[in-house]
């Protein structure tokens, strides 16, 4: 099979228009430790923002998880004509990183998934194989190519500006808990024949309390073709303060395709967010960008209207919403986390 990229596919940016949001409905209480409960109002606000512009697409085990997905949809007011769903069982819930990698070839207006391993970010966090089979079970679902690369690949580890660039970070991709029989340029070729990109700008590390060994999601994201938000530290003393500085430095010199520089917008972050004694990974960028509204985590900061006012300048076709996202981040991600974009052809 050729590779997707020689078949005229490629990998869309985030803002381009939607056909769906795709969720893995969360139920593995392990993930959230005495707090599941509390995670479904806000995430059920999540999915009414998003499905007033397009549908929600939503993985679930059985009846009895619809069932009671409906119950908690119905509390918070969410159309349920905008949803659907799909009995294909899941590990767990972040749907960004287990989810299929929707492809697209604007000539053909056809679509394809790709189909990335998925071993639950270096293996920390055992059963995956439901979550690993989900793009397959998808694709064959709507009939669609499925291309599978045999490597592992996190969505959440990847961003793109839909105009041939991907950025990524060296802490995760390069870690030897993924793909250790691959270095950087092998790396980068399947990037460059799956994702259907020209260009991959490498950052170093994220943010302290990320598993996912420094998922892009969490610290830099394009908004338009040559814009993107990056957090900063404002505190000295906090131990992100270094490296989003060293990020930012790295973002300041590079060039796209055309040569030109990135316009860089800087995102605030929260203070520090602990729980039991343990640093979640609060950041502002894990945001997801949907056809009517771009929706940010926020984390009863004094810094969060502030942030949401820079995205709603970065965004000002849609209305840029705040959710409550404190006890979300116990669960170690966020909004971007747990959603997967269907690209509309």
């Amino acid at each position: 099979m050729d590779y997707p990229i020689a078949q005229g596919f490629h990998f869309p940016a985030e803002w381009e228009k939607q056909t769906a949001m795709w969720l893995s409905w969360p139920h593995k209480e392990e993930s959230w430790p005495g707090k599941i409960d509390t995670i479904y109002k806000p995430y059920c606000e999540f999915i009414k923002i998003i499905s007033t512009g397009q549908l929600v697409r939503i993985n679930v085990a059985n009846t009895q998880m619809e069932a009671f997905a409906k119950e908690q949809l119905t509390k918070v007011g969410v159309d349920l004509k905008q949803i659907q769903f799909f009995h294909f069982a899941t590990n767990d819930a972040w749907c960004r990183d287990h989810g299929p990698a929707f492809l697209v070839n604007r000539e053909t207006k056809k679509k394809a998934i790709v189909d990335w391993g998925y071993n639950a970010w270096g293996g920390k966090y055992p059963p995956f194989d439901l979550d690993d089979v989900i793009p397959t079970k998808i694709g064959n679902h709507f009939n669609l190519p499925v291309f599978n690369p045999g490597i592992v690949m996190e969505g959440g580890s990847v961003d793109f500006n839909g105009a041939g660039t991907l950025l990524t970070t060296t802490a995760c991709l390069l870690n030897p808990n993924r793909n250790p029989h691959l270095n950087q340029e092998q790396i980068e070729s399947y990037l460059h024949n799956y994702y259907g990109v020209e260009q991959i700008l490498w950052l170093n590390d994220g943010i302290v309390g990320d598993d996912t060994d420094g998922h892009i999601d969490d610290i830099t994201r394009f908004v338009n073709h040559d814009t993107v938000v990056t957090v900063v530290e404002e505190n000295r003393a906090d131990e992100n303060y270094h490296l989003l500085q060293h990020n930012l430095q790295a973002l300041k010199a590079m060039r796209l395709l055309n040569g030109k520089q990135l316009n860089i917008v800087e995102l605030p972050m929260p203070k520090p967010v602990v729980y039991d004694e343990q640093r979640l990974p609060a950041s502002y960028a894990n945001f997801y960008i949907g056809n009517a509204a771009v929706v940010m985590p926020t984390f009863r900061d004094e810094n969060d209207d502030r942030a949401l006012q820079i995205l709603g300048q970065c965004f000002p076709d849609r209305k840029v919403v705040g959710i409550d996202s404190t006890d979300i981040i116990w669960g170690l991600g966020s909004f971007h986390c747990l959603s997967q974009q269907e690209p509309e052809v």
